[in-house]
């Protein structure tokens, strides 16, 4: 599996605690580490349909998950199972914060 997320994402931040907690094995893209992973993240989201309704609600679509048969999610817990992986746990959440938008934070 690959994980398309930035550290500036809370989602992304608690998934990664969760890998880290539970030890199993993911590829993880930085999408802002530099411009060619972001630019292979951004083809994504300007031509897959999966992000159509993140972009109508001015969302960035992060974390996204790809199984390695090409399939995209933005549920973790549907992530999860595709790696053999029990749904999250509500204890395993590290980070807890209102929803944030391009408006900015509730």
């Amino acid at each position: 599996m690959k994980v398309y997320g930035a550290e500036i994402c809370i989602d992304c931040r608690n998934y990664k605690a969760i890998q880290k907690a539970r030890g199993f094995e993911a590829e993880y893209v930085e999408i802002t580490e530099d411009t060619t992973k972001l630019k292979e993240f951004l083809h994504m989201r300007d031509n897959d349909p999966i992000f159509d309704d993140v972009k109508a609600h001015s969302g960035i679509g992060i974390p996204l998950f790809v199984n390695e048969d090409g399939t995209k999610t933005f549920d973790i817990n549907e992530a999860m199972s595709w790696i053999g992986q029990a749904p999250v746990k509500d204890e395993e959440i590290v980070e807890h914060l209102s929803s944030c938008g391009i408006s900015g934070c509730k």
